[in-house]
């Protein structure tokens, strides 16, 4: 049977590193997005052009409809789901805490967290409906430790959840061969940063990493692809940070 993987948020940055990565380690994937649809087309081009097999699906994750008809299209279509990675994500903008929005926070966490607990709490009755495990994987962020002052704490409390989600449905469902892991970003080389109003931040906060760089998709994507092989299979409930030692 194919291995079919949803990647959340995979037109483009680490989710189209992820999908690509994972069509090229034998998974079937369907490829998320929100708006871009021909950047979602052009990854399962590459995809497909690498001898893989994917589709795009359109699905905002804050919405539970949507996340409802992003599961239903992908079995229809694809297969039975035996893995999620949830990287959709955003950061609602650089700025102090008490200059953010309700509105925009609600629309992180909603987003960022309770998207993502839809998703995982889908891709649960999906495995266990086929009876053959499964593995989720948790893009976090090392600001859930750091906390971005002046810059996202909203955002950084939004991942803060998501690890520990991650640590807690990993051992609640730990016993039915299904892991749960999270892969924890330094900062890293996306279009994030420009969308957040700041293109320049990876080259001024990189003379702060040990390793005096930001990182790139691809390397993030490797973490997450591991995560879901069977060479991670004794490892869930934990959030690999991925970040150059910061």
């Amino acid at each position: 049977m194919e291995k079919v993987l949803i990647v959340t948020g995979a037109s483009r940055g680490i989710g189209a590193a992820i999908a690509r990565q994972a069509a090229a380690d034998g998974w079937v994937v369907a490829v998320n997005y929100l708006r871009d649809a021909a950047a979602a087309a052009g990854v399962v081009a590459q995809i497909e052009a690498a001898g893989g097999r994917a589709l795009a699906v359109q699905a905002d994750v804050a919405r539970d409809e949507d996340i409802e008809r992003l599961f239903a299209t992908v079995q229809r279509e694809l297969g039975p789901v035996s893995g999620l990675v949830n990287n959709a994500g955003i950061t609602g903008g650089l700025g102090t805490f008490s200059a953010a929005e309700p509105a925009t926070m609600e629309r992180v966490f909603r987003t960022n967290v309770l998207g993502l607990m839809q998703c995982s709490r889908l891709a649960l009755a999906a495995f266990r409906a086929h009876g053959q495990g499964g593995v989720i994987v948790n893009i976090s962020s090392t600001a859930a430790t750091a906390g971005s002052p002046n810059e996202y704490v909203g955002y950084a409390a939004s991942k803060a959840a998501v690890d520990t989600f991650t640590m807690g449905l990993g051992k609640e469902v730990a016993a039915e061969g299904i892991r749960v892991c999270g892969v924890a970003p330094g900062t890293t080389q996306t279009d994030i940063h420009a969308t957040s109003g700041d293109a320049g931040r990876p080259a001024r906060v990189a003379a702060r990493i040990p390793m005096l760089r930001v990182g790139e998709p691809e390397e993030i994507a490797e973490a997450a692809v591991w995560l879901l092989s069977p060479a991670a299979r004794y490892i869930t409930a934990t959030t690999l940070r991925v970040s150059g030692g910061a």
